[in-house]
Formats: C-alpha cells, structure tokens, sequence
C-alpha cells in the first residue's frame, strides 16, 4: 500500500510539472513569433469561414516533448 501512494505522489508532482510547462509555454506563446506561423501550417480564409490547423508546429512540438521524455526515461 505504501508504494502505490509512493507511487501516486510522484505521478501528481509529475503531472504538476506538465501542466505548469504548458501553462508557460501558452502565457508565453504570444512573445515567440514562429509559432504558428511556419510553413507548413494550415490557414484557410473565406468570407465567413477560418480554418486553421498548425500541422508543422505540431510536429516540432511533438519532437521536443518525445526527445525530452526520452532524454528523462534514459535512467
């Protein structure tokens, strides 16, 4: 019994840790100018219509989060 809430403690500092990086990265999103502006990245305009979905942003994010938990699971 004493593991597993060993276990869920780490699990919530965790998961504390990620919503505050996420947190920090969306307060400071607006200061970094590529993101979401790069090619690659989807922007459909009409008159009454926006489509936009940042697939080349998506994928260097998704990069840097799978090399740093890769970088943190090397133990």
């Amino acid at each position: 019994m004493t593991d597993r809430i060993h276990y869920l403690g780490k699990f919530l500092i965790v998961l504390g840790v990620i919503v505050i990086a996420v947190g920090g990265l969306l307060l400071f999103s607006g200061k970094i100018p590529w993101i979401g502006r790069l090619p690659g990245d989807i922007l459909i305009q009409k008159k009454n219509y926006t489509f936009y979905f940042p697939l080349a942003t998506s994928i260097i994010i998704s990069v840097i989060i799978t090399l740093v938990f890769w970088l943190l699971g090397r133990r």
